[in-house]
C-alpha cells in the first residue's frame, strides 16, 4: 500500500514583490485594540498572496519576527450611485500575529 500524499501547491502565475504583497495597513478601532493587546496587525493584501506570501513581506519589509498570518476574503458591498445599483470589490485581509519582542509602528 502507498501512503497519502498531500497536494501539491498550485502554480502560480506571477510572483509578488513584498511591496506589491501588503496594500495598505488596516488602523481601526479594533485594530490598534488588538495591536496593543495581542501584538496583532491587520492589512488590506493582494487578492492573489498567500499566507507565506504575507508572511515573507512583513518580515522583509517591517524586520519583525511573525508567528502566525489568517486571511480572510471580504465581499464587496452593495452601493448605490444616483439611479444605479453598484458593487463595490472584493478584498482579501490579513492579521498578522508577532512574535511578543516585536512591534509595528504605523505612526
Amino acid at each position: 500500500m502507498s501512503a497519502i500524499q498531500p497536494p501539491k501547491p498550485a502554480e502560480r502565475k506571477i510572483e509578488l514583490e513584498p511591496h506589491q504583497v501588503l496594500l495598505k495597513p488596516l488602523v481601526t478601532e479594533k485594530g490598534v485594540h488588538r495591536a496593543t493587546r495581542n501584538n496583532q496587525y491587520a492589512f488590506q493584501i493582494h487578492r492573489d498572496a498567500t499566507k507565506l506570501d504575507v508572511k515573507k513581506a512583513v518580515e522583509h519589509l517591517f524586520d519583525v519576527k511573525v508567528l502566525k498570518v489568517r486571511t480572510q476574503t471580504r465581499k464587496g458591498k452593495t452601493r448605490r450611485f444616483r439611479y444605479k445599483i453598484g458593487r463595490t470589490s472584493d478584498w482579501k485581509k490579513a492579521i498578522v500575529s508577532l512574535h511578543e519582542d516585536h512591534r509595528i509602528d504605523f505612526f
